[in-house]
Parts: C-alpha cells; sequence; structure tokens
C-alpha cells in the first residue's frame, strides 16, 4: 500500500468516526501527499463534518465546550469557513457565521472575540481593515489561539459604538 493510499484509509476512518480532529491531525500529512483536488476534498470534508456537529449541537439545544476535542475542532472549521468568506468579500455570509460562532461556545473569550468579529463584518469593515486596525495579531500568535482572540483599543471603539446604536 502507497503512503497516498494508507493516507487516504486513515482520512477514511477519521470521516467514518466523524472525527474532526484526527482530520486535522492528518492534514500536514495530507498537505504533503495529496495533489490540490484531492486536498480541497479533504477540506471540505472536515467542513461537511463541522456544519453537521453545528446543527446536532443546535438541535440538541445545547454550547459547545472548547476544552472537549471535537467541539474544539468543530468550531475550528467553522471559524475557517467564516474567515474564508470574510476573506473572499462575502461579508454578510461571514458575518452571520460569526454570529452564530458568538453563541455556539460556553468559553467566554472565544463568544466575546466572535462577537467582535460579527460587529465589524456587521459594519462591513473588510477583513484586512479588521486585522489592521481592530486585531491584535501579534498578541494573538503570542496567546495561540486559533482564532483572533486579542484586539487594539479600536475594538473598545466598534463595541462601544455598536452598543450605542442598540440602546
Amino acid at each position: 500500500m502507497s503512503k497516498e493510499e494508507e493516507l487516504k484509509a486513515e482520512v477514511l476512518k477519521a470521516q467514518q468516526n466523524s472525527d474532526i480532529a484526527s482530520l486535522y491531525i492528518l492534514e500536514q500529512k495530507a498537505h504533503e501527499t495529496f495533489d490540490e483536488e484531492t486536498l480541497h476534498g479533504f477540506y471540505a470534508n472536515i467542513l461537511d463534518l463541522a456544519l453537521e456537529k453545528l446543527t446536532d449541537t443546535l438541535e440538541a439545544h445545547r454550547v459547545m465546550d472548547i476544552n472537549e476535542v471535537q467541539d474544539f475542532a468543530t468550531l475550528r472549521a467553522l471559524y475557517e469557513y467564516a474567515i474564508e468568506h470574510y476573506s473572499a468579500g462575502d461579508i454578510s455570509d461571514a458575518s452571520a457565521l460569526f454570529e452564530v460562532l458568538s453563541g455556539l461556545s460556553a468559553d467566554k473569550n472565544f463568544s466575546d472575540a466572535m462577537k467582535l468579529h460579527w460587529i465589524a463584518s456587521s459594519e462591513n469593515i473588510t477583513l484586512d481593515d479588521f486585522l489592521s486596525t481592530i486585531a491584535d495579531v501579534d498578541a494573538t500568535q503570542n496567546a495561540g489561539t486559533f482564532y483572533i482572540s486579542c484586539f487594539s483599543k479600536e475594538a473598545q471603539n466598534l463595541l462601544d459604538k455598536s452598543q450605542s446604536k442598540g440602546e
């Protein structure tokens, strides 16, 4: 069995077990082994599983636990999907996803960060502007989170503006 066939078997097993975390563990091998089309399918499968878990979570009226490995992987996949939309200029779709994400996790830091993403995208702030003026990318990298978790002083101005609109 070739290296690619072995990896495809591992990926299939993880998919059959709805194991998003294992798929992320296999991500580096996938990049080294798969061609572009197969790699695209790999990420599409992660997204499909994440959307399935999102539906199950919403139907069960529960929130995800960021400390539980499958919930963590699901939140990561959904966040990456939202950022992909944001990056592509699909700001309203990104905004809707950030809104859902802001209420999906019991983790206050994650929820608060998603609220800032949601507010920024609903204000039609582009991803580039969000990254340069609202996000603190260096502090986020130091924090080691998979999502933008640290923000500049400008973020508080955005929150204040948003809250004054809601009154």
